[in-house]
């Protein structure tokens, strides 16, 4: 068996055994297989796919390639969730704390974000002293003493994407589903939750554009979660525009904290609520969703999942002064409006285009080396159906650099598309996948 071998089988369209997808990802993270014979292996895989038994065997590979994190010292059944990647998704910090304020261990190792999507641990970060580092004795232990924990994926975690992903990124091959598919669930199932649910994101914000290319992720990944043993489920979720009505680290801390309150955007709070009945019922904590969304509702109304929020940063060793008043969130030098020329119905608002302001603010970073500034963002003022009228307030941009803020005005005025008739804006759920189909809502 050799490199030269698998390329040729997979460049004429034939089906790779466990045995050689195996080789390769042995030998490639070893550093025996040269970049441009892997280079050529996904390029060959790109153009001709990848069948639901090589995708599987894939991502085995990737797992094995590096450590796993045995949970089983948590108490209880762990759940997992994980986004495809959005603009103002903030759901982490509001949805975590809700499942566990309902006693269901809520154990999540994120990544950081690239370019316009934003990332849980630089969210996080924007709360001083808040560690995103933890050791696995702290891990379990604070999952046990309070249902929750938030962290950095160890560097040891699935090596062998981190590889080809980089390998991906540079020669055109990123945007093949079985790729996405087996990169996503390797570093899920290398967390030894016993239940994950994905929210795949389709729209203009999303990784996926169409409702038919996130059926299939969905449907790839529920898949592979399934022939792992893991209760595995995914939503596809809109993302047309963003979530919620801020975009930027601080900003999207303080309005999960609102959220928590009791006082957040209503479409952030109903994603958080369905996917946390799922939670529920895949954890066994309750035996019906009419029970889960009346146990979750409760965790608001009686602010403990704002409790479990404090308690997080707290064993996290975050400064709670920062939840217990948000204003101390660190804050932009400007904060500049932006002001409606015409009045109507807000019919668009191209999330992908407003997360690029956001990068351009510092929001973001165009690479992993790249420095976030945590104040800077947009805060949404309108959204699609929503009317306006002349001199109303669309958005307001808060930035360290005026002549930043003045560029995000001129490129925010243009993103807003804002006509006489009224727009719908859309459902929030499209679809519910599971391994036994799919379910249109």
């Amino acid at each position: 068996m050799d490199a030269y071998d698998i390329i040729a089988k997979k460049r004429d369209g034939r089906k790779l055994t466990a045995q050689e997808i195996d080789y390769f990802v042995e030998n490639y993270t070893k550093g025996i297989i040269p970049d441009y014979q892997a280079a050529a292996l996904l390029m060959a895989i790109f153009l001709n796919d990848m069948d639901q038994d090589e995708t599987l065997h894939l991502t085995r590979s990737m797992i094995h390639s590096g450590d796993t994190i045995d949970l089983s010292e948590i108490k209880g059944i762990k759940v997992d969730k994980h986004s495809t990647g959005g603009v103002g998704d903030t759901t982490t910090l509001v949805l975590g704390p809700m499942v566990a304020a309902c006693n269901v261990p809520f154990v999540k190792m994120s990544g950081r974000g690239l370019g316009h999507t934003g990332g849980t641990l630089d969210k996080l970060e924007a709360i001083r002293n808040f560690q995103t580092e933890l050791s696995m004795g702290e891990l379990i232990e604070n999952s046990n003493r309070i249902n929750i924990a938030l962290c950095g994926q160890t560097a040891d975690i699935t090596p062998a994407d981190k590889e080809l992903y980089a390998l991906r990124d540079v020669t055109a091959t990123v945007d093949n589903i079985s790729l996405i598919a087996s990169s996503i669930m390797s570093k899920k199932l290398a967390i030894e939750t016993e239940a994950i649910i994905l929210d795949v994101k389709v729209g203009s914000g999303a990784f996926m554009k169409d409702l038919d290319s996130a059926l299939e992720l969905a449907k790839q990944m529920v898949a592979i979660g399934t022939g792992y043993d893991r209760e595995t489920v995914a939503f596809i979720t809109n993302m047309d525009q963003p979530l919620g009505n801020t975009v930027g680290n601080a900003l999207e801390v303080k309005e999960a904290i609102q959220t928590l309150r009791g006082e957040g955007p209503q479409d952030l709070y109903e994603l958080c609520l369905q996917l946390g009945a799922k939670l529920l019922l895949l954890a066994g904590r309750v035996q019906s969703k009419g029970d889960a969304l009346s146990l979750l509702e409760e965790t608001i109304s009686s602010e403990s999942a704002y409790r479990k929020l404090f308690d997080l940063v707290s064993h996290q060793g975050g400064d709670t002064s920062y939840i217990m008043n948000p204003d101390l969130l660190p804050k932009a030098k400007h904060i500049i409006d932006v002001k409606s020329r015409t009045g109507g119905f807000v019919r668009s608002l191209n999330a992908e285009r407003i997360g690029k302001v956001a990068l351009d603010l510092g929001a973001g970073r165009n690479t992993m080396d790249s420095s976030i500034d945590p104040a800077v963002g947009i805060v949404l003022n309108k959204k699609i159906g929503d009317k306006v009228d002349i001199g109303d307030t669309l958005a307001y941009i808060h930035s360290n650099s005026i002549d930043k803020a003045m560029q995000a005005r001129i490129d925010i005025e243009q993103i807003y598309t804002i006509r006489e008739e009224y727009t719908d804006p859309g459902r929030l759920i499209h679809a519910f996948v599971t391994k036994n189909g799919i379910k249109l809502y």
